[in-house]
């Protein structure tokens, strides 16, 4: 079994990911020798601060070995990656990658003689959501019934918002004035559709009033942010999403939950005084990548 995204797990096995993720939070102990012996490998092409520090702190807390390793400085940048693959699944357990492309992920997964795991590609991010479907269960004691608004571009994290959202009975609106083309995956939203879960709008107002939490991520993905190439195109998005930045005058009357994935650009998609607000759940938010990341594994590895 592999975790590309979450397409071929039922609302229930997705609950049971989720439930596990809060258990091990509180219970860590029981899990300390789970994964002793076992081994991850952590391929990055992409840079990383929560997706690596989650995965590798997870398995050491769960008694196994992270091995982090830099796609530019390995032959991952030089041969064909079905063949890197097929050797590296037979030195580990369980194989984490953060990759460009999900092409790519997805022959990686077809080569691998173990589980593998999407730390992240252009379609979807599938541990980030866990982890934010672990704090607003954790905030709100159940997740059916939730309202959600997720407000930015439409891009990977919004995809499996959407995708874990609606398969467990969170009713989730997206306000996404620009579609990152790369992140379209028209099954998804089809699907999503039809749960009657899912709606998009460009009412900002509207969205916010009655939410329970309010979620946003960077309008410019990480790879371009700082890539004078791409600073058109980050200026024409910044003037086109500045009215839909999280502030203190879009929240109030609202006692929606904050919610961002981080890395945060202040002053962007969100101000100072939305990241600083006692509705702020950013940090608990990411520090739930961890219990995300341990409750992939174990599910992965057959220790629950």
């Amino acid at each position: 079994m592999h975790l590309l995204n979450f397409r071929e797990l039922s609302g229930q096995q997705l609950m049971e990911i989720i439930d596990k993720g809060i258990e091990v939070k509180h219970n860590l102990t029981k899990y300390q020798t789970a994964l002793d012996g076992k081994s991850l490998a952590m391929i990055f092409q992409k840079t990383s601060t929560r997706t690596r520090v989650s995965f590798e702190v997870a398995m050491t807390q769960l008694g196994g070995h992270a091995l982090y390793i830099d796609w530019r400085t390995t032959n991952f940048a030089l041969a064909d990656i079905r063949d890197e693959v097929q050797y590296l699944s037979r030195n580990v357990d369980c194989i984490m990658a953060r990759l460009l492309k999900n092409s790519d992920l997805q022959a990686m997964a077809a080569s691998s003689h173990v589980p593998v795991i999407n730390g992240c590609d252009e379609k979807y991010h599938p541990s980030q959501a866990i982890a934010d479907l672990i704090t607003v269960k954790e905030k709100r004691g159940n997740l059916k019934g939730i309202k959600l608004v997720y407000i930015g571009a439409h891009n990977n994290v919004c995809n499996s918002l959407i995708e874990g959202c609606t398969k467990i009975g969170v009713k989730i609106t997206t306000v996404t004035p620009i579609f990152n083309e790369p992140s379209r995956d028209e099954e998804l939203l089809k699907d999503a559709k039809k749960t009657g879960l899912y709606e998009t709008t460009l009412d900002v107002k509207r969205a916010v009033k009655d939410a329970d939490f309010v979620y946003t991520d960077t309008w410019v993905d990480m790879e371009f942010f700082l890539d004078p190439k791409y600073a058109a195109e980050k200026e024409k998005r910044v003037k086109l999403m500045m009215p839909y930045q999280i502030n203190k005058e879009l929240m109030k009357g609202s006692n929606a939950y904050i919610m961002h994935d981080m890395p945060i650009h202040r002053g962007y998609e969100i101000s100072a005084d939305a990241i600083e607000s006692p509705k702020s759940i950013i940090y608990e938010q990411s520090e739930n990548r961890l219990y995300s990341a341990e409750a992939i594994l174990l599910k992965l590895l057959g220790k629950y």
